[in-house]
């Protein structure tokens, strides 16, 4: 497998000159810490960063895909059409705001509907990771400078490491014993969070990796990752790819265990007597 296999390498080659432009950008801003940090109607903080991030890559978008809808976490949603870029200009905005190198630009193709292309830069950590439908993961600088990516070969839930964000949305989807007993079962956890958790399971130096609440541009570009990868990645509920409000990515041996284990649970009927 190779990208010359995948009908998406000109798209992925596009997604990797804006991710340079982006990172440039970001960087500068990351490394001067010049912003001001304003808080959104959902209460998430949002910087001029993400701000200039998202326009310059919707201004490339215009240029080089003028046909193409356009989907980001700043500016919502514009065009329309079966091909739709879905942008996460900062993903981790609240370790940009602390100076935490664990932040990256998500960019991500789907088409009707079903994410194609994925790519993920962290500049701060010197990190990018990226895929195409039908052409593998990889990993590295440029995609002149790659490594295949594949999935560990765990297949035992005793055995597996788990990566995570945080304990509070699980209380909030009413998982929080679900998610804490699957944290027991399992060999190690550690919460990387955001896009790194789902790159790792890419890597295979993660084995599971959850969310229990996410925007469609929080994951976009994570499935292909995972999948080209040999992993899989779904909902809680087991609904393909980034069609739910959350996310379970594994290596696709301890899927249906992770699944069963963070199940929401029947409540219990009551009765009056």
């Amino acid at each position: 497998m190779s990208l010359a296999s995948s009908p998406y390498t000109e798209d992925l080659r596009l997604a990797h000159m804006i991710a340079d432009a982006v990172d440039a950008q970001t960087m500068r801003h990351f490394n001067r810490m010049d912003f001001t940090v304003e808080t959104k109607p959902d209460l998430t903080p949002v910087t001029v960063a993400d701000r200039e991030a998202e326009e310059l890559i919707r201004a490339q978008l215009a240029r080089a895909r003028g046909r193409d809808a356009v989907y980001g976490e700043e500016y919502g949603e514009t065009g329309s059409g079966p091909r739709r870029w879905v942008i996460d200009p900062i993903d981790g905005t609240k370790n940009f705001i602390r100076g935490v190198p664990v932040w990256a630009t998500l960019i991500a193709l789907t088409d009707h509907g079903e994410p194609v292309v994925g790519l993920v830069s962290s500049p701060a950590l010197g990190r990018r990771w990226w895929a195409a439908q039908g052409g593998g993961a990889y990993t590295g600088k440029s995609l002149s400078a790659a490594k295949h990516l594949a999935v560990s070969q765990v297949s035992n839930l005793a055995d597996a490491s788990f990566s995570y964000s945080s304990l509070d949305g699980w209380r909030d989807i009413d998982r929080i014993d679900q998610f804490l007993t699957l944290t027991k079962n399992v060999w190690r956890t550690r919460a990387y969070g955001d896009f790194w958790s789902y790159c790792m399971v890419a890597e295979g130096s993660v084995d599971i990796a959850a969310e229990p609440e996410l925007e469609l541009y929080d994951m976009a570009a994570l499935v292909p990752i995972v999948t080209e990868a040999g992993g899989q990645f779904t909902s809680l509920d087991n609904d393909p790819g980034c069609t739910g409000p959350n996310a379970l990515a594994t290596n696709g041996r301890l899927h249906s265990e992770a699944l069963q284990a963070l199940q929401s649970q029947p409540n219990e009927p009551t009765f009056d007597f």
